[in-house]
């Protein structure tokens, strides 16, 4: 097997190495109370895509600093009473895909709900009240400035525990009975909301972003998703002389760092030729994570479809 990281018996034990900031519990107990605090204004508007077994909806909340937030949302059209949900996150830079895809779970007599993360490709606003995409960047917006309550990933953690919420309280969900699952950014966002949300049951993230950041620059990776790393230095700090407050000021939307809090069980796929999220930064992740969890790898595959994954998924969901 090449090799593009650590061999597998040292991923098992490795803690990360981005810093975790002194007051990172403080930070994230204040912007859950901001989250609650936040009248959400939940709307359900029909969507012309509608099932036999299935009713489709928008919905739209109002997420941290006045955003509205959209997310598909399903539901089986019979049901004898409260059932599970699953709660989905798509990848950096995409957007909720099509209805047909999340059909399985009305199906099984799941609710599901898809979020359009704010600012990217989907119906969700951006910070600012501009509704659509403003693309990438995501991960260094708001770096710069003094005030860590501005990064732009701080208000997206916050928005999938607000949905978790929302969907939790529906009269048709069994509030613990819900699960979330997610590749790539998506992987991040399923972390982040079990972490913030311990209502959630089970949690399935795949290869998952936004994690061990400095990993990332050490190995010399940031390409491709995480190129925005190298740009921000060259930008704003040319001669790395703020490079550890930087870093540090990352570690407050570092997934490892919340990963200690997940209650859910896990199953996590990771495939380890991945160049694009190191398995080391996943790892710094899964190996926090306290309570059971499974470990799927491919040892030949990198950030790609890994074969059965998502079949592993569903089966690891459909005993909610």
């Amino acid at each position: 097997m090449p090799l593009v990281d650590m061999p597998l018996s040292q991923l098992t034990s490795y803690e990360g190495c981005n810093p975790r900031p002194d007051d990172f519990d403080v930070y994230w107990r204040q912007a859950l109370e901001e989250m609650r605090s936040t009248d959400p204004r939940v709307e359900l508007v029909p969507a012309d895509y509608q099932m036999p077994f299935a009713e489709c909806y928008h919905l739209y909340f109002t997420g941290v600093n006045g955003a509205r937030i959209h997310a598909k949302y399903a539901r089986p059209k019979t049901s004898t009473g409260p059932h599970p949900a699953v709660l989905q996150f798509h990848g950096y830079k995409g957007c909720s895909g099509d209805w047909s895809e999340i059909m399985l779970y009305p199906a099984m007599g799941y609710s599901i709900a898809w979020l359009d993360v704010r600012g990217q490709g989907g119906l969700s606003e951006d910070t600012g009240g501009v509704i659509g995409n403003t693309h990438r960047g995501h991960i260094i917006r708001g770096l710069y400035d003094e005030d860590p309550n501005k990064l732009f990933f701080r208000h997206v953690f916050l928005d999938t525990a607000q949905l978790a919420g929302i969907v939790m309280s529906l009269d048709e969900v069994d509030e613990n009975r819900v699960g979330a699952t997610g590749w790539s950014q998506g992987g991040a966002l399923t972390i982040a909301c079990a972490a913030l949300e311990p209502r959630i049951r089970k949690a399935a993230p795949v290869y998952p972003f936004l994690s061990d950041y400095k990993r990332v620059w050490d190995m010399d990776l940031c390409e491709n998703e995480y190129i925005e790393l190298k740009t921000f230095f060259r930008y704003f700090d040319p001669q790395h002389e703020r490079e550890e407050e930087f870093f540090t000021r990352l570690g407050y939307i570092d997934i490892q760092h919340l990963a200690s809090r997940i209650r859910a069980e896990v199953l996590a796929g990771v495939g380890l030729q991945d160049v694009i999220c190191p398995p080391s930064t996943q790892f710094a992740a899964f190996n926090k994570i306290r309570t059971k969890v499974k470990l799927e790898i491919f040892p030949d595959f990198g950030h790609e479809p890994l074969p059965g994954m998502g079949d592993k998924i569903v089966r690891f969901l459909s005993d909610l």
